[in-house]
C-alpha cells in the first residue's frame, strides 16, 4: 500500500500531530510517541538490535514540521532532536501500529526500571 497524506495538522499545544491519508485513515500521534519512535539512527540504530529506548520525553513538544521532498517530513522537537525523517509510509505505520508499538515501548521502559 502506498500511503499518501492529505493533511498534517499540529494542535495548538504542540503535543499532537494528526495525519490524514488519501485512504480516509486518520491518526492522532502524540509528540512523545513520535519522539521515542523517531526513525533517526540515533534512536533506531543501524539494525533492530541497536534500537535505543528513549526515556524522559513525556512533556516533549513539536516545534516545527519541515517538508522533505515529496516523501517525508522532518519533525523538530523542543529537546533539540531534529534528525528523524518521517516518511509517509512510516507515519502510516506509526498510526496503524500505535497500540502495539506503544505497549512494547512501555514494556521496554519497565524491564529497564526507566520512566517516561
Amino acid at each position: 500500500m502506498s500511503a499518501w497524506p492529505t493533511e498534517l495538522r499540529l494542535d495548538k499545544s504542540r503535543t499532537l500531530l494528526t495525519v490524514s491519508f488519501e485512504s480516509g485513515e486518520r491518526f492522532e500521534l502524540p509528540a512523545e510517541y513520535l519522539r521515542v519512535e523517531s526513525p533517526s539512527a540515533e534512536v533506531q540504530g543501524h539494525s533492530p538490535d541497536q534500537k535505543q529506548i528513549v526515556r524522559g520525553k513525556h512533556a516533549v513538544k513539536i516545534t516545527g514540521l519541515e517538508p522533505v521532498g515529496n516523501y517525508a517530513a522532518r519533525i523538530l522537537f523542543d529537546d533539540g532532536h531534529d534528525t528523524g525523517l518521517y516518511s509517509w509510509a512510516y507515519l502510516h505505520e506509526l498510526g496503524r501500529d500505535r497500540e502495539k508499538k506503544w505497549a512494547a515501548y512501555l514494556q521496554a521502559l519497565k524491564s529497564r526500571s526507566l520512566t517516561r
